[in-house]
């Protein structure tokens, strides 16, 4: 017999395994923020919601509550001032492993209804959540409503989806029979069921707290997982929302709300560590920085670790028959959020002798000269520049900025840009600096904000070789190549392969390489530095859980 949410959202279920089956464009959350798409008033009713959330505690009765913490301040320029439940580990914890008792022996079909379900409900409160997402990680409004809701939201499906996929292949029993001879045969009835690992833990970033905290969350909770979730303390609001509805959901549908809890705290104390070495906890699911990521894998070895760190993201240009479209593109990829994407392209090798282009060669200086043209082009008018650039999200890309600023030539140097609405907000431009290839102490080490080196190469193998050593040494989620030439992007594809790095070849378009489609894109590999595993793959869900087995004579 089927769970009823099961029944109920089986048709979205099956086309989202088609959809990693067959990895073409699909989503099933419209990314529109049109009144068309999701009715007329909702984005206002989203907006006022959000304000009534502002200056208050933040209603979620969970067990084992100790007090409120929360200093979220928004980075175009308020304080929030909503405050959170201060858990008590041992309390919350405990509470956590009674809920855990009914959700596990619910089975897969409830499971995952119920994570089908509560994705529905968090749709609903996309304009909500993105504003929530604005005034946390600075993102402009619309970006924010895109990605830290719908794309958001299908990448919690596409983990739904694998999670699904995986646990069907284990039947729930059979007959086994052993052949004897002349005698009767063996008979055994055996009875196979998936078991959840454990609790997982979510340790949310300060940036994109709910694209990359969804995956983690839905594969371990369709699995069977209860879940913690411990946002960054710059990003709690999105993730507490997120929170609050999922618990809705298991409420609803019979289950203890306990199975999905949240960990607020403040900056600078050890709740991540405690969290995390803690014997109940045995799945992790970090995105930050490499030095705490670096100290989960080394520590935490009672969990199944899942960390996206830090990188450093490569653009080789080689020839374009368009140099313009080329430089437009790049542009808008150094720009997009003030380039604070764990996407984002930082250093682009250029051969010092030029490249070929449908028009001539073109100089180093040429090429420099047309991205900085192409990013103050697209930057020229304020109002439009600050919802491509959004806000700053903390001091620490402005002063990465100042000491970038000394490292070599400006080739465009960055700008405060007043924000028309929000006269507080820290916005910045993007500053490009140009290097040669042998200062690598400089520019192979992530410079995370609006912070670009145009880095001048003997030629385009160079590029490749220098690509091909930082990805595999320091990391790296995204590669791009610019080339006319199909033996250069054969090479490419050959460095990109070895380093275990994606790359995009040849975008001048309306995609770029710091964007990531759910159902399509495989985010991070898994096999460079940047990251551990990829978002989202058979082997992002099939550790979450494991089969255990009865079996009897017949």
């Amino acid at each position: 017999m089927t769970h009823p949410l099961f029944d109920k959202h089986q048709a979205t279920l099956d086309r989202a395994l088609q959809a990693i089956a067959e990895r073409g464009y699909w989503s099933h959350f419209p990314e529109s923020a049109s009144p068309k798409v999701y009715g007329e008033g909702t984005a206002e009713a989203g907006k006022a919601g959000y304000e009534a959330l502002l200056g208050k505690p933040f209603d979620l009765d969970q067990p084992g509550t100790v007090g409120q913490v929360g200093k979220e301040r928004s980075p175009y320029g308020f304080d929030l001032g909503i405050t959170y439940p201060k858990a008590d580990l041992d309390a919350l914890l405990a509470a956590v492993a009674e809920a855990q008792q009914g959700w596990r022996k619910a089975g897969p079909q409830a499971w995952v209804g119920v994570c089908l379900e509560a994705l529905e409900r968090i749709n609903k409160a996309s304009f909500g959540i993105a504003n929530a997402v604005m005034h946390t990680t600075g993102q402009a409004f619309l970006m924010a409503f895109q990605a830290a809701g719908p794309h958001a939201q299908d990448r919690g499906l596409e983990a739904v989806a694998y999670a699904w996929d995986e646990m069907r292949r284990v039947p729930a029993g059979a007959l086994w029979e052993k052949p004897q001879g002349k005698g009767d045969p063996i008979r055994m009835e055996k009875r196979f069921r998936i078991v959840p690992r454990g609790v997982g833990l979510v340790i949310g970033c300060c940036t994109f707290p709910t694209w990359n905290g969804y995956p983690g969350l839905f594969a371990s909770l369709a699995t069977g997982n209860a879940v913690v979730v411990k946002p960054h303390p710059g990003a709690i609001l999105p993730l507490a929302m997120t929170v609050k509805i999922v618990r809705g959901a298991l409420a609803d549908a019979g289950f203890d709300p306990n199975v999905v809890t949240l960990v607020a705290h403040e900056a600078g104390d050890d709740t991540a560590q405690r969290l995390a070495m803690r014997p109940e906890v045995r799945l992790i699911d970090f995105t930050g920085s490499s030095a705490n990521g670096a100290w989960l894998e080394r520590n935490a070895t009672h969990a199944l670790v899942f960390t996206e760190k830090a990188g450093v993201n490569q653009i080789v240009i080689d020839s374009a028959d368009d140099l313009a479209a080329v430089a437009r593109n790049v542009a808008f990829s150094l720009s997009l959020y003030t380039g604070q994407m764990c996407t984002a392209p930082q250093n682009i090798y250029v051969p010092a002798g030029g490249v070929a282009t449908k028009d001539g060669r073109a100089s180093f200086e040429d090429v420099a000269k047309a991205i900085a043209d192409g990013v103050a082009k697209l930057l020229g008018d304020p109002a439009r520049a600050v919802e491509v650039l959004g806000a700053v999200q903390n001091d620490g890309v402005t002063r990465r900025i100042d000491a970038a600023r000394k490292l070599g030539t400006i080739v465009l140097d960055s700008q405060a840009i007043a924000h028309p609405a929000f006269p507080q907000a820290t916005i910045r431009t993007p500053l490009v600096v140009k290097l040669d290839a042998g200062e690598r102490d400089k520019y192979l080490s992530e410079w995370f904000g609006p912070i670009s080196f145009i880095i001048a190469t003997k030629d385009t193998a160079e590029s490749l070789a220098i690509a091909r050593k930082a990805a595999k040494e320091h990391g790296a989620l995204t590669l791009s190549l610019y080339s006319t030439d199909p033996k250069v992007q054969e090479a490419a594809i050959d460095a990109a392969e070895d380093a275990g790095v994606a790359l995009s070849i040849n975008l001048t378009g309306g995609v770029f390489v710091n964007q990531s489609a759910a159902f399509s894109d495989f985010h991070g590999t898994g096999a460079n530095p940047a990251a551990n595993a990829a978002l989202t793959d058979a082997a992002y869900v099939a550790g979450r859980f494991r089969v255990v087995q009865h079996r009897r004579h017949v």
